[in-house]
């Protein structure tokens, strides 16, 4: 397959691409349309950006395991949220159309469509072209054309929309049973067939990729999703934290009418410790009919103990 002489960057005038069509799926392998080019170095930033495309300076040290497989025919997608000041991953589960391998159809979610809660945000843009497959060595390949691109990121904000591609694809992999969770896995992307491009004018693609340690949110409630309505009587909330046995408080709000909010129900939980449930907590909570909001944050025990740290909220209903 032929290579391009120098990379290429975002912002350039795409060339024409055809729109493929869906891709047939076989029990380990989601058939790629068009060739595969070798894998090229490690991916790389270019001169004018300090950071790495698997690391952030600044970003805490956490880790999100690959999810586990799940009945449910809802894409897992990750998203970009602002909080304390930093940017993180944050996952949410969509109904997306089945004409496409999960792989495909859940970066196609992750590209083309808006977050359900408002705080969250994609820098992605609807690609003409989108293909990926799965080779026997846990390596998704992703081919996407050129109009995926936003060229007008800076260089830490390139590092997360890289890796918010790099989880989507190995959540949707994992969670319909294509991947082994227990195994590692790596995405390698190419634009419009080639491994030289360079992602939104900072990162070299064309190599390999791993999540990233410390790109997901250190607190993130899963369930309910953002405007969920749920039946009257005991409410389950999950969430997790990527800190093991650590404390979380939380605090549910009542939403009037007019949008004003009221404390209504308050209290402290701490984030599991056992290996196949690594730092998720579960609230069981009797609410009344109404419109509610969630918040939950880790405790900030080496200051005041009052300051709310790494929030997630969630605004939800009961019938």
């Amino acid at each position: 397959m032929p290579e391009s002489p120098t990379p290429r960057t975002a912002g350039r005038a795409s060339r024409p691409v055809r729109i493929r069509g869906a891709l047939g799926l076989l029990p380990a392998l989601l058939l790629l349309t068009g060739c595969i080019a070798d894998a090229g170095p490690e991916p790389t930033m270019t001169a004018n950006s300090g950071t790495a495309a698997t690391g952030s300076p600044g970003v805490p040290s956490t880790s999100a395991p690959l999810e586990t497989t799940q009945s449910s025919n809802k894409a897992p997608v990750y998203w970009i949220g602002r909080n304390d000041g930093n940017a993180f991953l944050y996952r949410e589960f969509r109904d997306v159309p089945e004409q496409e391998n999960p792989v495909t159809r859940a970066l196609r979610a992750m590209m083309s469509e808006k977050p359900l809660d408002p705080d969250f945000f994609t820098p992605w843009q609807s690609p003409a072209k989108l293909a990926t497959s799965i080779s026997g060595k846990n390596v998704i390949t992703v081919d996407v054309s050129e109009d995926a691109f936003n060229s007008n990121l800076d260089a830490d904000m390139a590092v997360r929309a890289v890796q918010q591609l790099v989880f989507t694809a190995t959540a949707a992999a994992a969670s319909s049973g294509l991947i082994d969770s227990g195994q590692q896995i790596q995405v390698r992307v190419l634009v419009d067939s080639h491994t030289d491009y360079v992602a939104f004018g900072h990162i070299q693609l064309g190599a390999p990729m791993s999540r990233a340690a410390g790109m997901v949110a250190p607190v993130w409630i899963i369930d309910p999703q953002e405007g969920t309505n749920i039946a009257g009587g005991s409410v389950k909330i999950t969430g997790r934290s990527t800190v093991a046995g650590s404390k979380l408080r939380w605090q549910i709000l009542r939403t009037a009418g007019n949008g004003d909010k009221t404390p209504y129900l308050t209290g402290e939980t701490t984030a599991g410790t056992d290996a196949a449930q690594s730092g998720v907590f579960t609230l069981a909570l009797s609410l009344s009919s109404g419109s509610y909001e969630l918040r939950v944050s880790q405790a900030d025990d080496g200051g005041t103990g009052q300051e709310e740290l790494n929030v997630d909220t969630r605004k939800f209903n009961v019938s």
